[in-house]
Parts: structure tokens; C-alpha cells; sequence
């Protein structure tokens, strides 16, 4: 009997310890550092409770930039994570690398889960995605430039926010003469190169954007529409309408936290961070200025921040849970708390209905314009860009474009470096995807 007693409790601890095998883990590689960072563990945490299958492990790796190059370095000695996030930047190089990654879409399909890219708003769906519109990267953290403005500040120039340049141009005095700087801005290639394409439908490379393919693409910066964008900028500038602070993003929005500066244009994912400083003053914000002379209407905004993708090389078990991941990060509840604790945009309509549903707009008005401005009309030229190398090329823009502004060139050779050095880097690009 005793025997059997220890037979028996062998056994069962056996079938315990299979059981606990059996559960299927995956890594989760990202770049997003405090605040973020709690909130993607919560959402691991409450993915990992909601079910006995499988474990998800969110690891921290720094910058993205810094979570890119370890995730092609771990891929190429086969010891990549099971999911990756990616900035905008990045993309094209991810996608690019053949054999890297599944597309989503696939990924989610073949585990038996019901995708519907319409099911996504229309700003977020296409550019994770190929030229014929699968999607390849999961949307994750998702935002869209926006203005920000000091209530108080335009009510003492007798303002109101601009929904134009040209409407800026004229209120910009008014708001010099109240004691403030008019305006800043905190990254020039995505709201003032990438975004300007977006919101004035105009192409920003050969190719579909880049889209149809590495070979042959080539970025289109130099063009009238730009040269009078930045001549424009440099007149404010030099006219204290317009304040510039090197390309730190931080320090450039100081100005606008401190009061010194009236607006400033930023990302619609700031809106957590800003609710939580408490600013000593009213504030809003609107969509991101259009020129009327280009557009009598303005267009969409590209999405920026960052996917996850799925890496390949993985066991059929993994990508399993992988998929049951994205399909529990998707969901109206999950994107929502999201949205909510972060400011970045839901990705999906039913989760964007549920924030209206619970009132979340009417307590927070500003907490809905990119969301809307990503809702804007479309065209041929809204859904995104892929060029690859274009964290080298964001580079070359901002060492040039701050040139420009610190007088040291001229937007014409500055545009014409960019570009040139930019062809050289997608002809690069193409050599390797080939």
C-alpha cells in the first residue's frame, strides 16, 4: 500500500510537471521605457491570466533604435524573440529582410483567428502593410502629429487656433505681441516632411511610395511644395514667430510646458504625459496645419510610433500563441485601456467606439483629435511610405534641415543633399533586399 501511496504521488506530480511544460511561453522585445513600459506589462500580465496555454514576456531593450539592431543581430544567430516592436523608421528594414518576419495577417489566419482589415481605422491600416494591402505589422502604439495650443495664450492675442498656415501666419503677431513664441515643433522629418506629404496628398517617393518595391525607389523631397514650406519656417524663425531648439524633441516641447511658447506640434500619444504634469494652464489641441494653397482641404496624417511584429523561425506552437497575443492585444477592451492610459490612437473602430461609448472625449476633448485626423479624407498618397535605410535618411534631414534654419545653407541645397544622400541610401537598401 505504501508503495502504491508513492507510485501515486510520483505520477500525479509527473502530470503536473507535463502540464506545466505544456505551456507554450513567448518573448516579446519592445523599446518603450517607464510609464509605457508598465502599461505593456500589464497588458502581458492580463494576456497571461486570461488564459492557461501560454506565457508572454515582455523585455525591455532600450531605444527603439537600440530594439531593432538587437533584433536583427539575435536573428541572424537564430535566437530572435517571438514578437518585435518596430518604429515607423524601421519598418522598411524589417520588411525588407526576407524571411524575418510572418506577416500578421497570415500569422492570425492560419490559427484560426477572423481578421478584417476594415475592422481597423483607416489611418492605422495600411502602413504596416504591402502593396497589396496585407497587412505585415501589427499596429501597436500608434500616433499622429498634432497641434497643441495655450488656451489662455490665444485668448490674450484675441486668436484663435489655426487650422491653416496661412491662418497661422496671421494670428502669429498678435500671439508675439501677447508675450509668447507663436510656435514650435519637435521632429522635423515626421511633421514637417513625412506628415506634410500626407496631409497634402503629395507623393514622397517613386514607386508607390516606395511601396512596389526597393529597386528603383527614390525619396522625393525636393520640390517646390517644401522649398516654400521651410523658406516659410525660416521666415518665422528669423521673425520670432517661430522658436527652434536643435532636434530633441524634449527640448523643444520645454517650451511649450514652461508657458514661454503658445503652441506646439507634437505627437497625439504626448496627451498622457501632458495630463499628467498638471500644466499651470488651459490646453487643447487641433489637427495638424495644412497650407490651403496646396490643399484647399487637408489630408489624412501618416501614423507614427511603432508595430509589433511576428519573427519567423518559430515552432507552430509558438505562433500559436503569438497569435493569440495579437488577437487578445486587439480586442475593444485591451485597446482601449491602451488608449487611455498612454494617448496613443485604438487601432481598431470597435475599440474607438467603446472610448466614445464611456464618455472618454467628453472628459478629455483632446484626447480625440488624432484619432480624427487619421479618420480624414484619403488619397493616393496617405497610406504611409517604406524606405528602407530611413533612420540614416531622418538623420540626414535633420542634420540639413537645421542647417537651413541655422542659416548655414540653403533650402535648395539643403533639399538637394537630402535627396541626393537619400538616393544613395535607398540604392543601398535595394542591393541588400535583392
Amino acid at each position: 500500500m505504501r508503495n502504491f501511496i508513492q507510485f501515486t504521488a510520483a505520477a500525479g506530480f509527473a502530470l503536473t510537471a507535463t502540464a506545466a511544460v505544456a505551456e507554450t511561453e513567448i518573448t516579446w522585445w519592445h523599446g518603450m521605457g517607464g510609464h509605457l513600459g508598465d502599461v505593456v506589462n500589464q497588458i502581458a500580465a492580463g494576456f497571461n491570466e486570461s488564459q492557461d496555454d501560454y506565457t508572454i514576456t515582455p523585455v525591455f531593450k532600450g531605444s527603439y533604435e537600440e530594439t531593432l539592431t538587437a533584433a536583427i543581430a539575435a536573428f541572424r544567430a537564430g535566437e530572435q524573440p517571438n514578437i518585435v516592436q518596430v518604429f515607423d523608421a524601421g519598418a522598411a528594414t524589417v520588411i525588407g529582410a526576407k524571411g524575418a518576419t510572418i506577416p500578421v495577417q497570415d500569422l492570425l489566419t492560419q490559427n484560426g483567428v477572423d481578421f478584417d482589415i476594415e475592422d481597423y481605422i483607416a489611418g492605422v491600416r495600411y502602413f504596416y502593410a504591402d502593396s497589396d494591402g496585407k497587412m505585415i505589422g501589427m499596429p501597436f502604439n500608434s500616433s499622429s502629429p498634432v497641434l497643441y495650443y495655450n488656451i489662455d495664450a490665444l485668448a490674450a492675442a484675441g486668436v484663435e487656433a489655426p487650422a491653416t498656415y496661412e491662418e497661422f501666419e496671421a494670428a502669429a503677431p498678435a500671439i508675439k505681441d501677447a508675450g509668447y513664441v507663436p510656435l514650435v515643433q519637435t521632429h522635423l522629418p515626421w511633421e514637417f516632411v513625412e506628415n506634410f506629404h500626407s496631409r497634402h496628398n503629395l507623393p514622397f517617393a517613386t514607386n508607390n511610395n516606395g511601396y512596389d518595391g526597393a529597386e528603383g525607389t527614390e525619396i522625393l523631397i525636393n520640390s517646390e511644395e517644401m522649398a516654400m514650406h521651410f523658406t516659410k519656417v525660416k521666415e518665422w524663425l528669423d521673425a520670432g514667430l517661430f522658436g527652434f531648439h536643435g532636434t530633441s524633441w524634449d527640448d523643444n516641447q520645454a517650451h511649450f510646458n514652461d508657458g514661454s511658447a503658445a503652441m506646439y506640434i507634437g505627437s497625439s500619444g504626448d496627451f498622457g504625459g501632458l495630463t499628467a504634469m498638471d500644466l499651470p494652464f488651459e490646453w487643447a489641441s487641433t489637427y495638424l496645419p495644412h497650407w490651403a494653397s496646396i490643399t484647399e482641404e487637408g489630408y489624412q496624417s501618416f501614423i507614427g510610433g511603432a508595430s509589433l511584429f511576428a519573427m519567423a523561425g518559430k515552432s507552430d506552437e509558438e505562433n500559436a500563441a503569438s497569435a493569440a497575443f495579437f488577437q487578445y492585444l486587439t480586442s475593444p477592451e485591451v485597446q482601449y485601456m491602451w488608449h487611455r492610459e498612454t494617448g496613443y490612437v485604438p487601432i481598431t473602430e470597435a475599440a474607438y467606439e467603446l472610448a466614445k461609448e464611456d464618455g472618454h472625449y467628453e472628459r478629455f476633448p483632446a484626447a480625440e483629435t488624432g484619432i480624427k485626423q487619421l479618420m480624414l479624407q484619403s488619397g493616393e498618397n496617405t497610406h504611409g511610405y517604406r524606405m528602407g535605410f530611413y533612420v540614416q535618411i531622418r538623420d540626414v534631414e535633420n542634420r540639413e534641415l537645421s542647417r537651413f534654419l541655422n542659416g548655414e545653407t540653403s533650402i535648395e541645397d539643403a533639399l538637394a543633399t537630402i535627396e541626393a544622400e537619400g538616393n544613395e541610401l535607398l540604392g543601398r537598401f535595394a542591393q541588400t533586399a535583392n
